[in-house]
């Protein structure tokens, strides 16, 4: 099957966890608080072993391989990362979107409806989620690739149960909740076919197009799920759930690669 169709398949498939993350909102299930900030904290463990063992060491080794130098292969990914992260920086600050806690963010939203500017949020939050996959599929490694669909599949479920109880906490129904929930991850194979075209132009994208994506990752972590998870009080059971999704996240790519 081609590499592209492929890549494409594999983040939709990872998209699709948000939706099947939501399924219990179908069925009146409540999730408390304190177990949403766990679910919620695995996957921002899920996210921060991906980065690092699925993005930034594959793109350390592909820019060694290439140019024959260990300091410029750190270089470039250090310059990946900033960019990564300076790029998703860029969208919250010029996209208007709101978090139902947090509140509203970026550019003036004018007349745009609440609603939309959740989708926004989330939108903001997955698209690099995707390309990730779809950089990890486009370098030719398929173990690597299958490993980031994988793990980012995982860590979408918890947010797709956390998005569709937002939206049943703001009086949507429970039908709405679910469908809304998986629409917001229906960027992801966008991202996907666009991080498989960044890497097809040349050979030389590939350790730049992994650490960027690590960079878009750790930024939504550290600005949007782990604030998320302590506002609370459940910084213990927050970060449970991190160690056990990083732990696991390792063990995946280590045992599929």
């Amino acid at each position: 099957m081609n590499i592209i169709l492929i890549g494409v398949l594999a983040s939709l498939g990872a998209g699709l966890m948000t939706g099947v993350g939501a399924i219990p909102v179908l069925f009146g299930k409540h999730i408390n608080r304190r177990n949403n900030d766990m679910m919620l904290g695995f996957a921002a463990g899920v996210m921060i072993s991906a980065s690092f063992f699925s993005l930034i060491l594959p793109g350390i080794e592909e820019a060694t391989d290439i140019y024959g130098s260990i300091p410029i292969a750190a270089l470039l990914a250090a310059a990946g990362i900033a960019a990564g992260a300076a790029f998703v920086a860029g969208l919250n600050e010029s996209l208007p979107h709101e978090h139902f806690i947090i509140g509203p963010e970026g550019a003036d939203p004018g007349a745009l409806p609440r609603i939309w500017l959740f989708i926004i949020a989330i939108t903001i939050h997955n698209f690099p989620e995707g390309m990730a996959v779809g950089i990890g599929f486009g370098g030719g490694n398929m173990t690597n690739g299958l490993s980031l669909a994988t793990g980012i599949g995982l860590q979408n479920a918890p947010e797709g149960l956390a998005v569709a109880l937002a939206l049943r906490g703001q009086g949507y129904a429970r039908l709405a909740s679910f469908l809304i929930a998986l629409a917001t991850g229906m960027v992801e194979p966008v991202g996907g076919l666009l991080g498989i075209a960044m890497i097809n132009v040349s050979v030389y994208v590939l350790p730049l197009g992994l650490t960027f994506a690590a960079g878009a990752m750790l930024y939504i972590i550290s600005h949007e799920i782990i604030p998320e998870t302590h506002r609370y009080g459940h910084q213990k059971w927050a970060t449970t759930g991190l160690i056990v999704g990083l732990i696991l996240m390792m063990m995946l790519d280590v045992t599929l690669g």
